[in-house]
């Protein structure tokens, strides 16, 4: 290949002007399932288009602004397995409530904390500075209620995730289904 082709292929992408928005899309899933995506895109005709194809594939459909996010708080969430805590659970417990959590959950498997996102970090870097591991931190779309649904209604909802999953500018996915 001439080194001209090279430069100017290296040229064009260095002074690509593309700009990515991000933006959230709110539907229904199969069974009254709320679903948020958050998607970034540098083309939202595209996105959405794909997004509402997705929707309708798996039995749900794609709604305005608004009509499923008063469902959800956005929460830091923190997710510890605990056989990799050397500490013992009220000490973590103490710990996470000292530095912002909101609340300490125990699980099977798993601690969960929750916290403000404005405390979001200041819990995790507590936590870290004490040699505490995560299986997951994040700030994520947090359902105030939850939806049952029957096995058909679940494996459509995992139809939908996953036709979401394979869009390139999907980035997050959130729903009120229970586990």
């Amino acid at each position: 290949m001439p080194n001209d082709t090279i430069n100017n292929a290296i040229k064009k992408a260095s002074t690509s002007n593309e700009n990515y928005e991000e933006i959230v899309y709110e539907g229904y899933g199969p069974n009254g399932v709320a679903v948020i995506v958050e998607a970034a895109t540098d083309n939202k005709n595209r996105t959405a288009a794909d997004v509402r194809h997705a929707f309708d594939k798996s039995g749900g459909n794609l709604g305005t602004t608004g009509c499923v996010s008063y469902m959800f708080n956005k929460k830091g969430v923190i997710v510890i397995e605990k056989e990799t805590v050397k500490i013992e659970e009220e000490e973590l417990m103490m710990l996470a409530i000292e530095a912002g959590a909101e609340d300490f959950e125990t699980l099977e498997e798993v601690y969960e904390i929750t916290t403000d996102p404005a405390n979001f970090t200041e819990v995790r870097e507590k936590l870290e500075e004490n040699g505490i591991e995560f299986l997951e931190a994040e700030i994520q779309m947090v359902p105030t209620t939850t939806v049952s649904t029957d096995e058909a209604g679940k494996e459509k909802l995992e139809r939908l995730i996953e036709r979401l999953e394979e869009l390139d500018d999907v980035a997050n996915i959130y729903h009120n289904c229970e586990e």
